[in-house]
């Protein structure tokens, strides 16, 4: 099956509007974090950062039913519903590549009624452990792509979803990608000229690629809406 088409979205900032890890910081007293915890950003990375917020809000008193109904309040990006309704009415394959949470990310898909709009979502996996406590774990492990942090490169998940996809009998005729941040750069490298790589306006994934313009082989369609997404799609017959 050669005439299918894949499309892959960042989430934070892409599919939704916000950054739906730091949104529950709003949770902790007074809405904010030691600074303790916020030097953790810069030694240990974003996965240790964010798993000691969760401790702070367990800490704190916060339930896990406080995050999960706090989540529910940060809206998706505008034109992204109606996207996503495209892609699903037009048999795409959708997969979320996210350095966020399958807890976030599964519970506002799941209440936005789109959990069927999207085949797969790869991330950092978590679960609220029996104090419920939200505990975060890395994807994986990695340490050759310096485009990506330790514990998610999109690249080589995208990679290895289309070989996967190949063994299976699907092979797509195109790919595109949908991002903001400087770590959707690795993915966007990995399209060939049949693909498309879309950078939000005014975000570091498009100061990225024009910086790596010379080293991208796929076409790239800047956005500020899904909706303009949609219309490129359409235009190209994605």
């Amino acid at each position: 099956m050669s005439n299918k088409h894949l499309i892959a979205f960042d989430f934070d900032h892409t599919l939704i509007d916000d950054n739906s890890d730091l949104y529950v910081r709003k949770l902790a007293p007074n809405g904010e974090i030691p600074q303790r915890i916020q030097d953790l950003y810069d030694a240990n990375g974003w996965t240790e950062y964010m798993a000691a917020i969760f401790e702070y809000l367990h800490d704190n008193g916060t339930t896990p039913a406080q995050i999960l109904e706090c989540l529910t309040e940060i809206g998706f990006t505008p034109g992204m519903t109606e996207l996503l309704a495209y892609l699903t009415s037009n048999s795409y394959d959708v997969i979320i590549i996210s350095d966020a949470n399958s807890v976030l990310i599964e519970h506002i898909i799941k209440h936005a009624g789109l959990q069927d709009a999207v085949s797969a979502i790869f991330t950092n996996p978590a679960h609220f452990n029996a104090s419920g406590r939200l505990e975060l774990a890395y994807y994986h492990t990695q340490d050759w792509c310096e485009l990506s942090t330790r514990n998610l490169c999109k690249g080589h998940v995208l990679l290895e979803y289309i070989k996967q996809q190949k063994d299976k009998g699907v092979d797509y005729s195109s790919v595109a990608y949908i991002g903001d941040g400087s770590h959707d750069l690795c993915p966007s490298l990995k399209l060939t000229s049949n693909d498309l790589v879309f950078p939000r306006v005014g975000y570091s994934l498009a100061k990225k690629v024009d910086n790596y313009k010379d080293k991208l082989l796929a076409k790239v369609v800047p956005w500020s809406s899904g909706l303009d997404i949609l219309k490129e799609l359409q235009k190209a017959h994605v």
